[in-house]
């Protein structure tokens, strides 16, 4: 049905777009006072992101890529800093879409290319913090294995991988998501096109929408979310036992970087993920209610998500010292410190300060 309307056209999020296909759940729905609100709050959230990612995210790729002496640690936080700066660099494609009101004015190219960079960032991101944690686990847990066989080529190997796997989980998005012009309006949208077709009134069709729909969110929120931040419970869990067990402290500065990045990442995708959940609930659950926490919770909730690219190069910076001294450093210095390799200091149950080094005997 050409120059039909399809619901997902109301989306209130550009880049990660909320895909319901429910068609009386639309802007219409919302005061116009309170959509313009949040479309204000969006683009003032997008904006900060974009200008302190891509600056930020620079930074860290040139000190860590080009003037720091290259380790392990450099090469998780380069691949970090690279997946972020990435997804920063086009957010003017998202402010743009939504100054204009959802109207796409880049083509159906760059509306495939803009979603799929953005679950890219997502996916890269959260297994790279993933393998971090696997890394200080293993460093932990078994020490002379990890002094042994821990190289910067074996982590950008793994790097590689990670890349590819994201990749492929966020590659769907290049077939299903599509542009069309609404000829009363003029106005073109960038839509999930699910079924691949533009009707939006056959019962099939619907169907086919919606089973893919659902699968998109399930695999985004397994493999994007719970399935990798509950692996990182367990290598926690497993560094807190072993550290227990043998009356030592870790103290090291990338230790707390790393937890505080891991940290800051889930606060910020968990209220993402809860709401594309309840956005596949509301097609089985009828409920005004829970149709208004969504409208108006997914848009604040995607804002949320995006900054979170911007805010690790802060952490990098002033993590783990005093504010004043981080200010007076300068910027290589606070990388390197935050990157250093250097061990850690442990404390045993007589009060003595012991090096990692010192200690492996007791990982054993």
């Amino acid at each position: 049905m050409e120059g039909s309307t399809p619901p997902s056209y109301s989306t209130i999020s550009p880049s990660f777009p909320w895909e319901d296909e429910d068609e009386d759940l639309i802007l219409d729905d919302m005061p116009s006072d309170l959509e313009n609100t949040l479309h204000l709050l969006s683009i003032t959230i997008y904006s900060i992101a974009f200008l302190l990612g891509t600056i930020g995210n620079g930074l860290v790729i040139w000190i860590a890529g080009f003037r720091m002496k290259r380790t392990v640690n450099t090469v998780w936080f380069l691949n970090l800093a690279i997946a972020d700066f990435i997804f920063t660099f086009f957010l003017p494609l998202s402010i743009t879409y939504t100054a204009l009101d959802f109207h796409w004015p880049f083509g159906t190219l760059l509306c495939k290319f803009n979603s799929t960079i953005a679950f890219l960032n997502l996916f890269a991101s959260v297994f790279l913090l993933t393998v971090i944690s696997a890394d200080r686990c293993i460093s932990v847990v078994r020490p002379v294995w990890s002094q042994n066989h821990r190289t910067p080529r074996l982590a950008s190997i793994v790097a590689v991988f990670i890349w590819i796997t994201a990749f492929i989980l966020c590659s769907p998005y290049l077939a299903f998501r599509d542009t069309d012009k609404d000829n009363y309006s003029n106005v073109t949208h960038c839509y999930n096109n699910y079924a691949f077709s533009d009707d939006f009134e056959d019962d099939e069709v619907i169907a086919i929408r919606s089973t893919r729909h659902q699968i998109m969110i399930s695999v985004r929120f397994l493999c994007g979310f719970l399935l990798p931040f509950g692996l990182i419970v367990v290598f926690y869990s497993l560094m807190a036992l072993k550290l227990r067990r043998s009356h030592l402290a870790w103290s090291s500065r990338p230790f707390r970087v790393m937890a505080a990045v891991v940290a800051v990442f889930f606060l910020c995708w968990f209220p993402y993920h809860v709401f594309s959940v309840l956005e596949v609930v509301m097609h089985h659950w009828e409920s005004q209610e829970l149709r208004t926490a969504v409208l108006i919770g997914s848009p604040l909730a995607t804002s949320l998500a995006y900054f979170n690219s911007c805010l690790n190069p802060f952490l990098y910076v002033f993590l783990g010292r005093d504010f004043k001294e981080s200010l007076r450093r300068s910027l290589l210095s606070a990388f390197e410190r935050a990157f250093s390799e250097e061990p850690g200091k442990h404390s045993d149950s007589h009060g003595k300060s012991r090096t990692l080094s010192d200690q492996e005997s007791h990982f054993t």
